[in-house]
């Protein structure tokens, strides 16, 4: 983006006003990123030599506007200036901050002083006549109340003039129609605002072909949709499946990842592509096309979207390996290098080529795959497996051009990668990102990585989905533990973070046998078909039930960024305030993080206050009163999520 010259009506070296630290951006070419109604505030440091009177404000426009709206800005200390943003609709803003000197405001507080001062300023009278009739005002009447001022304070009469600057109208006038000296403009940057889902959702994961209430047998998706309420009952908004296409049968994996394939192995569903089809095909044994939409469809109907998976890989028989073999990279010996994570080994798995001469086709090809499934059957989310081992630019590139034609797509990023390129593929514009909540387990390690989310510079565009675990990630804590730690660890989760996931039926069933050594699940659903039984209800399922109830019922638990840990003398108990932009909810949240034993402690408040406290879970009220509160919680309910109300 240029500078706003249109807005920069300067002489040669007359550059008297400085901005500079405007923050939140990124690079002109980048965006942040925000959702609807999220507040944002801006900031900039501006300033100017001598003490003449300097006005500032937001400017900002849709993308597609020509005309510039503006929000002013407001001095703070040491020359530092904000203001506050909220954006309704869905699209990409651009925003740049203006700032000058007011010469009749400066006259204004100048001439003020005098009269408070006791002199009486005739010559700053005729002074202020000469503004008022300079003023640039093109309706009549401000034209006409501007001469009429004019005239008073030409003719000069002490106490009328000063009865008119000492008027709250008068000063109202000037500063509402400014006479601008010495402007200076930031370049404009961009700022994407996104549907309430990007900063608000809570996700479910399972397997559709082990979705049959039948031992055995291969679910499909019928057997998903007869599962839909079930999903809904959770609380969940979001119900994310693994691959459902075609599986390679080439280098097919075998139960528990092993190399060699037995008869009747289902392969792991990011092997993909196979004589059935690619990208755009599904898996005959989950079922048709008309079946799959109207999958979408009921999930829609019960105020769920389907999350698909955008695994960018191939199969070794899937259908671009014969038809684009320029899109792999071909080994001397006439192999292709399949894909690698030491230890891991995916040797049903062939990465693509992004280097390929042919780049531009496999672009365009992978653009219309995402968007085949969002034109067809409405997929409106998707979970990116292993963004970070594709190209940035490609993200930035793909991400664009699908939103520029269906603004409300969300795209998740499956990146457990280093934080640098996690925070890339979020400034490319990944909606959300995977996290480290998985392995934050210590008060002291939760409340630094949410004092970074919160506090660093990504908090503008990286949102992270906090998940206790994943099919990949079947983490050290979870391994073996008991109901009250999959409770805890998924409270945290819920609470920490607006976006939150969870990869079921083994969270809830407490399945966490693991490969001896390894955070992997043992006889992992990646390589088998499972059996569940979906008509149990467990413990852990009322806990999704309550605490996604109280995520809808309570907005300060629907944004992330509004936190404040809270004093309490024990370390394995954590405490943290939440609250809406708005300031109309409010929550304490308390978490113990003993799974074993019951912990008390000494909360902390931040003011001598009255408060009465409702826990969102159990329905009990108490009164609060003073600086701090008795906090009591045991292994059966690990936590406290208590709606404040002031007194």
């Amino acid at each position: 983006m240029s500078a706003l010259n249109s807005l920069l009506p300067m002489k040669p070296n007359q550059n008297r006003v400085i901005i500079e630290n405007l923050s939140p951006r990124l690079t002109e070419e980048l965006y942040i990123k925000k959702a609807i109604g999220e507040r944002t505030t801006f900031t900039a440091d501006i300033l100017s030599d001598g003490h003449d009177v300097m006005l500032a404000r937001l400017l900002w426009r849709s993308a597609k506007a020509r005309a510039w709206n503006f929000v002013p800005m407001h001095p703070a200390e040491n020359d530092q200036w904000s203001a506050t943003l909220s954006l309704d609709e869905v699209g990409m803003y651009e925003y740049a901050v203006e700032a000058w000197i007011d010469a009749p405001l400066t006259w204004h507080h100048g001439t003020l002083r005098k009269l408070d001062d006791g002199q009486f300023p005739k010559s700053e009278f005729l002074e202020g006549a000469h503004y008022l009739i300079q003023m640039p005002v093109k309706a009549k009447a401000l034209k006409s109340r501007a001469e009429k001022w004019a005239s008073i304070l030409t003719e000069g009469n002490f106490e009328e003039c000063s009865a008119l600057i000492r008027s709250s109208g008068f000063y109202d006038f000037l500063k509402a129609n400014p006479a601008k000296q010495f402007v200076a403009t930031t370049s404009s940057f961009r700022l994407r605002v996104e549907r309430t889902k990007a900063m608000y959702s809570t996700w479910y994961e399972f397997f559709p072909r082990s979705a049959s209430k039948v031992s055995g047998q291969h679910g499909t998706f019928k057997d998903c949709e007869a599962l839909l309420p079930r999903v809904a009952d959770l609380g969940f908004d979001t119900l994310y499946f693994p691959p459902v296409h075609p599986i390679g049968e080439v280098n097919r994996k075998g139960k528990n990842n092993a190399t060699q394939a037995e008869k009747g192995d289902v392969g792991s569903p990011w092997g993909i592509g196979s004589l059935h089809g690619g990208h755009r095909s599904l898996h005959p044994d989950l079922g048709s096309e008309i079946e799959f939409k109207s999958l979408v469809d009921k999930a829609h109907s019960l105020g769920i979207e389907i999350a698909m998976d955008f695994a960018l890989q191939a199969a070794p028989d899937h259908p671009w390996v014969k038809s684009h073999p320029q899109w792999f990279k071909w080994r001397p010996d006439g192999t292709v290098q399949y894909a690698e994570n030491p230890p891991k080994k995916y040797q049903d798995i062939l990465p693509i080529y992004f280097e390929t001469e042919d780049w531009n086709n496999l672009w365009t090809e992978l653009l219309n795959t995402a968007l085949y499934w969002v034109e067809e059957f409405g997929i409106r989310v998707f979970r990116v497996d292993n963004p970070h081992t594709k190209p940035f630019h490609f993200w930035g590139w793909l991400i664009r051009e699908v939103q520029a034609k269906h603004p409300d797509v969300l795209f998740l990023a499956e990146a457990f990668t280093r934080p640098k390129i996690m925070a890339q593929l979020a400034k490319q514009g990944f909606t959300q990102s995977y996290s480290y909540f998985t392995w934050r387990t210590s008060k002291e390690e939760l409340q630094d990585y949410i004092v970074e989310l919160t506090r660093g510079e990504g908090k503008d565009f990286f949102r992270a989905n906090f998940w206790p675990n994943t099919p990949d990630i079947n983490p050290w804590q979870l391994q073996g533990a008991n109901e009250s730690m999959h409770k805890l660890r998924y409270a945290l989760a819920a609470t920490l973070s607006s976006n939150v996931g969870v990869y079921g039926p083994v969270y809830e069933f407490l399945e966490s046998a693991a490969v001896p050594g390894r955070e992997e699940y043992w006889d992992s659903e990646k390589y088998e078909v499972r059996h569940w039984d979906w008509e149990s209800q467990t413990g852990m399922m009322h806990i999704y039930k309550a605490i996604n109830a109280a995520r809808k019922r309570f907005k300060a638990l629907q944004q992330t960024n509004n936190i404040a840990f809270l004093g309490i003398d024990n370390d394995q108990l954590i405490a943290y305030r939440k609250w809406s932009d708005c300031g109309s909810s409010e929550v304490i949240v308390v978490v113990s993080l003993d799974p074993n034993y019951k912990q008390v402690g000494t909360l902390q408040l931040p003011e001598n206050e009255r408060l009465r406290v409702t826990d969102g879970v159990t329905g009990d009220s108490y009164h609060w009163s003073g600086y701090t509160a008795y906090i009591e919680l045991h292994p059966s309910l690990p936590f406290h999520i208590f709606n404040v109300e002031r007194l």
